[in-house]
């Protein structure tokens, strides 16, 4: 039954990326896209720091423990947060241990720079904390890294499938809109919007089809962050800020919430399993 759903959510959301991916741009605009590409990331600058280090525990030091860990790229592991505690993951525990009243463990396996494909090695470090509830944060850089949608969600699929099999609930917080990140100009924004949206919808269908929770943060969080990249972004002009990563975790609790058990599906606005 687990590898039919697998092979049917593969199927719904490769035909969902591959549809309408035609970008529609000649040799002439191709060109355009690859220097703007190559200025935005002049803008952007090379990488100097590492995400805080934020495994710790949370809530009350008595009662039975939840696990949650966070896995995919720099934006789960909280690059550009100045501290352990504003990191999405950390504000995550904390928000649930506040709202279950119970001590909550959390670890990070997302990595800086991490793809889609990197996702398995940090669902097998994730095996061995035994979690209750998984989530992950990842697409970005498969976009900017030009891996084929199809691809993606089948490799998204696969880990959020066996971090079901272990028990574990999970919540993706599907790709960000990358339209929104101020050094990356038009037509360059368009075509990133673009893709880092279609690639959101196509998780969004392959998570949900594998019993995973969705959540659509480029809905949530886009205009937002396209209105205040000032406040919402780090100095890199590409992570987000404190700010920007107090917003993720708000648009993520209702849903590990859920996952968890602490509240009941009809108070979350995605759609779970």
């Amino acid at each position: 039954m687990e590898l039919r759903r697998l092979a049917n959510a593969r199927r719904i959301a490769t035909v969902a990326a591959v549809g309408g991916a035609g970008v529609g741009i000649g040799a002439a605009g191709f060109g355009v896209l690859v220097g703007q590409a190559a200025l935005a990331k002049r803008a952007i600058g090379p990488r100097t720091a590492s995400a805080p280090y934020a495994d710790a525990s949370f809530g009350p030091s008595t009662g039975t423990s939840l696990r949650l860990v966070v896995l995919g790229d720099s934006g789960a592991a909280g690059f550009g947060a100045a501290f352990a505690a504003e990191t999405p993951g950390a504000l995550l525990a904390a928000g649930l241990a506040a709202e279950s009243e119970r001590p909550v463990r959390y670890l990070c396996m997302a990595e800086v720079g991490a793809r889609t494909a990197d996702l398995a090695a940090q669902v097998e470090r994730a095996r061995l904390v035994r979690p209750h509830v998984a989530v992950i944060m990842v697409g970005a850089n498969d976009v900017t890294h030009r891996v084929r949608p199809p691809e993606s969600v089948r490799l998204l699929t696969e880990a959020v499938a066996a971090l079901r099999v272990m028990g574990c609930e999970v919540v993706v917080g599907t790709c960000p809109d990358l339209g929104t990140v101020g050094p990356i100009r038009p037509p360059l924004r368009w075509v990133a919007r673009r893709l880092s949206r279609q690639l959101a919808a196509a998780q969004a269908i392959g998570v949900s089809a594998v019993g995973g929770y969705a959540v659509a943060l480029a809905d949530l969080l886009g205009p937002e962050f396209a209105a205040r990249p000032q406040d919402m972004f780090a100095a890199d002009q590409f992570h987000p800020s404190t700010a920007g990563y107090a917003a993720v975790a708000d648009a993520l609790l209702p849903a590990v919430l859920v996952a968890a058990g602490v509240r009941s599906r009809d108070v979350m606005p995605t759609s779970p399993h």
